[in-house]
């Protein structure tokens, strides 16, 4: 296959192209805006491979993206490019509406443009594979249940109501259209190259510096963890094997509250980087004002990539956050790059 990534130097983008030249023979393009979460630092010995290749582009740029589908002539794409962080999107969801919405429109509309030049084949065999999120259900708070593929969409903040559209979007192309589209929702993810705004590694890199550890509320909203590289594996898996029209919920199967994320980190820390002076990093945890709309619980149910593709995890919380602490003591310099620039390490979305 030839592969198309967006937003291939973010986070779980950059897994994905790692995954994809270290472990298949697939071709590769990575397209990204390079907006100040996109690094292709991130993207490490993958970016050496001759089956890789780089556009830097904008999703909203409909002319650009007629070129890089006619130069690269993918078979498939991979959909990762998104506005992601929930904090930043109560600040301003403005980024989130035009990145999230309007560029996955535009995206839409130019693979369907590439797509309708096909041969019926070539047609039948072409995927559009669009990566969103479990917060486009909304909140567990107060049941046992679990999210399913069916669950209705009942998204709490400016980031999920975005994804919420985007699904809807992806889905009414291959009813309405016939693009063979397939939609996969993820928990939260966590492991190396994740940005510092996010709540694990800010945790890591704010008691590193001896920063408080600020937690929301009283810290007991749940999440779903899903080690980065074993979603990486997922979504090639579904994109290589899931059927057109489905979707397919990804979870890692590790429900834990904040406050138990943070003082797991604390514990590992204390053990792999002690403190000078010989204090808890426990002691940096302050609690501050919760945010707006604050979801309480998520949790995913994925029996069924796990029951139709023989996908499941491989890495518990406890061996994933032992190696995401460490590769953040060991690579040192890539985040030290990352906060030189515009960002600092400070939560945002506290704002009425």
């Amino acid at each position: 296959m030839r592969i198309l990534v967006t937003g291939g130097a973010g986070f779980i983008g950059s897994a994905v192209v790692r995954h994809l030249v270290g472990n298949t023979t697939h071709e590769v393009a990575c397209l990204d805006k390079l907006t100040y979460a996109g690094n292709l630092e991130s993207l490490g010995s993958a970016a050496d491979s001759a089956r890789y290749r780089f556009y830097r582009a904008d999703i909203c740029d409909a002319l650009t993206l007629d070129k890089v589908f006619a130069e690269f002539q993918p078979t498939a794409v991979m959909h990762l490019a998104a506005e992601s962080h929930v904090d930043r999107s109560i600040d301003g969801p403005a980024d989130f509406i035009q990145t999230n919405i309007v560029g996955t429109y535009t995206l839409l509309e130019a693979a369907r443009r590439y797509w309708n030049s096909f041969e019926p084949a070539a047609k039948s065999a072409f995927r559009f594979h669009h990566i969103s999120t479990d917060e486009v259900y909304g909140d567990l708070e107060g049941t046992d249940d679990l999210f399913i593929e069916t669950t209705p969409y009942a998204p709490s903040s400016p980031y999920s109501a975005s994804k919420a559209s985007s699904d809807h979007l992806v889905r009414a192309w291959q009813r309405t259209y016939g693009l063979p589209t397939i939609v996969t929702n993820c928990s939260n993810n966590y492991g190396p190259y994740h940005f510092p705004e996010k709540l694990i590694p800010h945790m890591i890199l704010n008691a590193l510096a001896g920063k408080p550890l600020p937690v929301y509320g009283d810290g007991s909203q749940i999440r779903d963890w899903l080690y980065v590289e074993d979603h990486a594996r997922a979504l090639v898996e579904v994109v290589t094997r899931g059927e057109v029209g489905e979707t397919y919920n990804i979870g890692g199967h590790n429900e834990k509250r904040n406050l138990e994320v943070v003082q797991t980190i604390c514990a590992l820390l204390d053990e792999l980087k002690p403190a000078v002076d010989g204090r808890s990093y426990k002691e940096l945890i302050t609690f501050v004002n919760d945010r707006p709309g604050h979801d309480r619980r998520y949790a995913i149910d994925a029996s069924k990539i796990e029951r139709e593709l023989g996908w499941k995890p491989q890495e518990t919380f406890e061996s994933g956050i032992r190696k995401t602490v460490q590769w953040y003591l060991d690579n040192r310099q890539w985040w030290e790059r990352v906060l030189n620039g515009s960002y600092q390490l400070g939560r945002l979305g506290e704002k009425a």
